[in-house]
Order: structure tokens, then C-alpha cells, then sequence
């Protein structure tokens, strides 16, 4: 199956091709764990996510990586003002963030690699950038030298020389250029570790881009992916001590997803409008929330309201009722669906003469079929046409991540509803939109 992705690197669509025939290497970049997340932490999780179903369900296998930046100022601060170890506040974040992806149904990630466990091989990484003059040292700090890099600003559609004449100027600055970004930070807060040039900890910018080095051969993957707000500067900088360190991009594609909005302004702690992830999933549910964050295409904003997620909740419970209906047709018909499924509903010979079926005016027109047509439906198609389409909504619910059903206590609706309902659905299955990357 051929599928294009639009590749933020090119800004342009592309046929995706992977770099191992059958493989998919993908990295996100993940949460900062000094507090709860916010929902727009939530957007690339989900949609990362639905990206990462939909590869597998194609045959792909998949290696997906998110990272947890468990060094930061901000973690430092909070453990000062709780009294606790940084690394008891990232546990018991971590621990959180957890399970708001386990109530958005979110598959985990295969690796999901912490900072701190790679502090060795940050140091060797800023060591080799220091020798090969991409870098340079000055009083225990580290920085890397962006006019190094010819290509640095591809990412984010800028130049050197405009953002030199938008760059705030320090006279005290001790770096070269007011674009140089720190590798390195020597400190004697907080937590720190021993290295070539001071007792510190490294910037922002390097984790990510050792982590892919040190997890993927030739540190280099098929898709890396976060939200909009990274593509600059923290993208665009790992691009560059990429290049510096191994000369390619890291990645082949580049994806970002859109912002979250609150009541249709941007969610900031300025405007006081900040909304946990935690917050929304206690009030209204995992499912709503999944759903409402999906309710956009994927680098469009999404606006987070009260009227939104209600709307999203209506949805879910039309997907569940028809879900539920067609379970239910299927256990009448004998069909045992806690077994082998796959055995069960893998009808690929039948598929097109349901579809060239149900395609008769005669039964997709509003009301009821005509006897003749109901007859013929009822004996020769319905077990053909009912575990179609209850195998089609079952994928295309694991496919967006609403989560599956027990089927023991259900009851059968009304016939007039189910039929309503399996046409309505139909009609929804067969519009073949694009795949939504």
C-alpha cells in the first residue's frame, strides 16, 4: 500500500519509504515530567499514536520511541520547593502521565528512555562535537556553533541572517554568536553530573538526538515527530548537531501537530487557561477526550471546549451502539465473538458481493427495504453482511483507539434501529477518504 505523509523537513507531501523494507523506525518527543501534563501534551500522544496503529495494521513492524526529559530547571525548582529528590518528582510524574495514556487508550511506546539514563552517552556525544569544532568550551559551559551548520534554519523555512536581526543581543553573553545553544551547563544547583569540562548537566536540545543515536542503528530514522511548538528551536537544533555529528537529518520525515485551544484561544499560562490532561479526563472521560483531539486534521488546532468534548461523547456513543447492535445480530446468528475472531470475520472472498449488495437503491433508501429485498438481505446476506461490517467498525475503532467492548450483557434493540443504524454505518465505511497524515 502506498501512503504519503507531509514532511514538515520538505514541506511538501511525500510517498513515505521506509529505510528497512517492512520497518518503520518512529520517535516522538515526550512530555517534560515536572508536573501533570497539560491536554495539549495529550495531541501528539494521540496522534502519534493513531500513526503508529495504522503502520502496524498495514504490516508494518514498527519500533515507535517517546523520551521523558527527566533534567530540567523546572524539575530542579519544583524538588527545591517540595523538599523532595528530582528524581522522586519524575517518578511519581511519569507514573501519572502513565495513566492518562492508559485512559486515552494509548498503546505505549516500545522504549521509553529517560535522560538520566543516558548521561554517558550525552557526555561522549558533546565530546566528539567539542573535537570536531562544532562545539566549543567556555568557563565549564558548552556550546554548539550554529554557523557550522549551512543548512541550519531548512526546518523551520528561516535564515541565519534574519534571526540575527532578531536576536536579542547580551553583552555579557560569553557565546560567539547570540544563536549558539547550549550543550552543556555547569552548575552547582540541583542535580548535576561529573564530565570533561564541569560538574553540570546538558541542554535541552542534545537528549533527544543521543537517545536516537543510541537506540536506532546510524542514529537514524524514518519518522520523528512532536508538536508544532518544537519545530523551533529544539528541532531545527538537533537537526543541526546531527548534521555536525553524522552529516544527515535524523530523520527522513518530519511531522508536527497542531496547537490546543481553550474556548478558541491559545492555551498559555499567561491567560490563566492551562488545562491538565488529568482535569479533562476526570471530568469528562479518556474516550471524549481521545476522540475530540482527533476531531481535526492532525497540524490543524484543535479548540478544546465544554460544547466539544460533549459532541465528541455523542459520537462515541453512536459508534458503541452500532458496535453493540451488530455484536449483538452476530451472537443471534450463532457466532461466538470471544473466540477466534480473526478466523471468524476474515470474509476478503465475500467482501465485494456485500458491497455490490448493499449498493441495490432498493436497500440503501431511507426506510425500509422492500419485502423481497428484506428476504433475500435476511437469507443469504446477513451473517456475510453483519460480521463485514461489525469486522470494519472493530478495526476502525482499534484503528482510532476507542477501546473494545464485553459483549456478555448486551440486549438487542429494535429491528428498525439496527437497520437504521447498519445502514447509516455502511454508508460511513464506504466513503473512502484519505488516510488523515
Amino acid at each position: 500500500m502506498e501512503i504519503k505523509l507531509w514532511n514538515s523537513l520538505t514541506n511538501q507531501l511525500e510517498t513515505f519509504k521506509p529505510i528497512k523494507e517492512n520497518e518503520v523506525s518512529m520517535y516522538v518527543c515526550g512530555p517534560t515530567v515536572y508536573d501533570y501534563v497539560h491536554v495539549g501534551n495529550l495531541r501528539p500522544v494521540v496522534v502519534f499514536d493513531v500513526l503508529h496503529r495504522f503502520l502496524q495494521y498495514i504490516g508494518y513492524k514498527v519500533t515507535y520511541v517517546s523520551n521523558y526529559t527527566d533534567v530540567d530547571d523546572k524539575i530542579i525548582k519544583k524538588a527545591q520547593e517540595t523538599g523532595k529528590k528530582e528524581g522522586e518528582i519524575t517518578d511519581f510524574y511519569i507514573e501519572e502521565f502513565e495513566k492518562d495514556l492508559k485512559n486515552i487508550n494509548s498503546i505505549r511506546p516500545d522504549v521509553t528512555p529517560r535522560v538520566t539514563q543516558y548521561m554517558d552517552q550525552i557526555i561522549s556525544f558533546i565530546d566528539e562535537l567539542v573535537k570536531k569544532e562544532a562545539a566549543y568550551v567556555i568557563d565549564g559551559d558548552v556550546y554548539f556553533r550554529v554557523n557550522k551548520i549551512n543548512e541550519y534554519g531548512m526546518l523551520s523555512n528561516t535564515r541565519i541572517e534574519d534571526l540575527l536581526v532578531g536576536a536579542r543581543i547580551d553583552e555579557n553573553s560569553k557565546k560567539e554568536s547570540p544563536l549558539d545553544f547550549t550543550l552543556w551547563k555547569k552548575t552547582d544547583v540541583g542535580i548535576k553530573w561529573d564530565s570533561p569540562w564541569s560538574l553540570g548537566r546538558p541542554g535541552w536540545h542534545t537528549e533527544c538526538v543521543v537517545m536516537i543515536n543510541s537506540l536506532f542503528n546510524d542514529g537514524h530514522i524514518d519518522i520523528h515527530g512532536g508538536g508544532f511548538d518544537l519545530k523551533f528551536p529544539h528541532h531545527e537544533n538537533e537537526i543541526a548537531q546531527q548534521r555536525a555529528y553524522k552529516g544527515n537529518a535524523i530523520a527522513n520525515v518530519w511531522m508536527h501537530n497542531g496547537f490546543i485551544n481553550i474556548n478558541n484561544q491559545k492555551m498559555s499560562k499567561s491567560l490563566g487557561n492551562v488545562c491538565t490532561a488529568h482535569e479533562a479526563i476526570k471530568r469528562f472521560g479518556g474516550m471524549p477526550v481521545r476522540l475530540l483531539l482527533l476531531s481535526t486534521h492532525y497540524r490543524a488546532p484543535v479548540n478544546f471546549t465544554d460544547e466539544m468534548l460533549a459532541t465528541n461523547e455523542k459520537e462515541l456513543n453512536k459508534i458503541q451502539t452500532a458496535y453493540k447492535q451488530l455484536a449483538v445480530k452476530l451472537q443471534l446468528l450463532g457466532v461466538e465473538l470471544n473466540k477466534d475472531e480473526k478466523a471468524k470475520y476474515d470474509i476478503e472472498t465475500n467482501k465485494q458481493s456485500v458491497i455490490d449488495f448493499l449498493k441495490d437503491k432498493q436497500y440503501l433508501k431511507i426506510g425500509n427495504p422492500d419485502p423481497n429485498t428484506r428476504y433475500y438481505l435476511e437469507n443469504n446476506y446477513h451473517h456475510y453482511t453483519t460480521s463485514f461490517l461489525y469486522s470494519n467498525l472493530k478495526q476502525m475503532m482499534n484503528y482510532i483507539g476507542v477501546k473494545d467492548f464485553n459483549f456478555n450483557d448486551f440486549v438487542l434493540r429494535k429491528n428498525i434501529v439496527y437497520e437504521q443504524n447498519l445502514r447509516n454505518l455502511y454508508v460511513f465505511l464506504l466513503n473512502d477518504n484519505d488516510i488523515p497524515f
